[in-house]
């Protein structure tokens, strides 16, 4: 119950932010170049809402497999060796965020420390600036989850979105469909 909240909030706050980033954009599209002015703190905004996006959504990728890796040669090891490796990888990824952590707690210190504003919004530049934290926080937590399924046996290592597959089988639905079509195209020459 609360695993489906939890992904329903995840789901629903990116769907909130990429649909927000695109009707601010049309919206300033259209200002500008349909009635000659503009909303003149439109990109500031657009700019922290995509970053809110990209550092809420790495996490959310690494929990439902969207990322794109290459693992051809991991997996073509002996499992032993397989599951070592995606610990190992794992580690890694956990050192970057921790590194990526703390350089941004240091500077939203610093900038709680400065106080100054954004540039076209009067707010705290530190909290929209926050997602830098959040973000490496949850990418953390992701990667411990994954850890420890992978160490437990309940997963065998990441699961990347594998484009080469999706591509073949949209090749071989598209494939299917021009044969269904000349497949009709013929019925119909037949007919007349």
């Amino acid at each position: 119950m609360i695993k489906k909240l939890i992904s329903n909030f995840e789901e629903g706050f990116l769907s909130l932010l990429i649909v927000s980033m695109t009707l601010l954009v049309f919206a300033e599209v259209v200002a500008r170049f349909g009635f000659n002015a503009g909303i003149h703190w439109a990109q500031e905004v657009t700019l922290l809402m995509s970053a809110w996006f990209v550092l809420f959504g790495a996490s959310y990728g690494v929990k439902v497999g969207a990322h794109i890796g290459v693992d051809v040669f991991v997996k073509m090891l002996p499992s032993r060796i397989h599951r070592f490796l995606t610990v190992l990888a794992i580690v890694l990824c956990l050192i970057y965020c921790f590194l990526f952590l703390y350089g941004s707690w240091i500077y939203i210190e610093k900038l709680i420390k400065i106080g100054i504003e954004l540039e076209d919004v009067p707010i705290p530049r530190w909290m929209p600036t926050s997602i830098l934290v959040i973000g490496f926080v949850l990418l953390i937590v992701r990667f411990l989850q994954l850890g420890w399924k992978v160490i437990i046996g309940q997963a065998d290592g990441f699961h990347f979105a594998d484009e080469a597959e999706e591509s073949m089988e949209i090749a071989k639905a598209l494939k299917e469909s021009s044969l269904g079509d000349t497949d009709s195209n013929k019925d119909k020459g037949d007919k007349s």
